[in-house]
């Protein structure tokens, strides 16, 4: 696997509420982004929080993953996951109502597996075309699904950030799980609505294939991010299939 991993602070806010990271372990892969919320210090606590222990159950169960059981595993781990950071929102006044979202991608050979809990995202590009693997658990997502709001009029909606689920905010969360299959040389692209907000599908596609590289194509996609305002936290994880090179995108 060729990868990059980018989070910004981008140009408003004070402060990162986003975490993000990669693993490879016994054959498989492990790629999470989260966006907290919650005010200062609590959406950091959150999404870190979260990251990490889906990094130490991953650690713990690669040597035993199968095809069979990663759909399971997954819901089990952010199942847990949820848990632990409501138990600890409850006990830290400091975080109290602190959450997160959580996209991540569990990958062998040519299977992969998700799970999608809030409105991040997972994409993937090949020939040249993106599509979004991942529904947005939002308000706007979810009206947009009942046709009473167009995508044009969902970006600009006042509501946009209302999210119908995060992890850690009550006691039961329902995560989207799916699956997907990807070939040598196709992409996969995780990422905030920090990114999703400023860039349209078809800008991501371009600039990603435009690039000299996957570090380079997150390079371009955080700058793009904050050339258009960087308002928000910005992170983007893009992992490419079996490439041999290291070469262009």
């Amino acid at each position: 696997m060729i990868y990059s991993i980018h989070s910004d602070t981008g140009r408003v806010r004070s402060h990162n509420e986003d975490s993000v990271l990669f693993h490879e372990r016994s054959g498989w892969f492990l790629t999470v982004v989260a966006d907290g919320m919650g005010g200062h210090q609590a959406g950091d606590v959150a999404s870190r929080m979260a990251c990490n222990r889906m990094l130490d159950q991953f650690k713990l169960a690669a040597d035993e993953l199968d095809i069979e059981t990663i759909e399971e595993w997954l819901r089990k781990t952010v199942s847990r996951i949820n848990s632990d950071l409501f138990t600890y929102q409850q006990e830290h006044p400091d975080c109290r109502g602190m959450g997160t979202t959580l996209t991540a991608a569990v990958g062998n050979g040519e299977d992969v597996f998700y799970i999608n809990v809030g409105d991040s995202r997972l994409y993937l590009l090949k020939e040249h075309e993106i599509t979004q693997i991942t529904k947005d658990q939002s308000l706007v997502g979810e009206l947009v699904r009942q046709g009473e709001l167009t995508e044009a009029e969902a970006e600009v909606h006042p509501r946009r950030n209302v999210l119908l689920q995060a992890l850690g905010t009550e006691i039961d969360v329902s995560g989207e799980i799916g699956s997907v299959r990807w070939r040598p040389q196709e992409i996969l692209l995780l990422c905030t609505d920090g990114l999703t907000n400023k860039l349209a599908d078809s800008a991501i596609k371009a600039i990603v294939y435009e690039a000299a590289s996957m570090e380079d194509a997150g390079e371009r996609l955080i700058a793009s991010a904050n050339d258009r305002g960087g308002e928000d936290n910005i992170t983007a994880a893009l992992i490419r299939f079996s490439d041999q090179d290291g070469g262009a995108v």
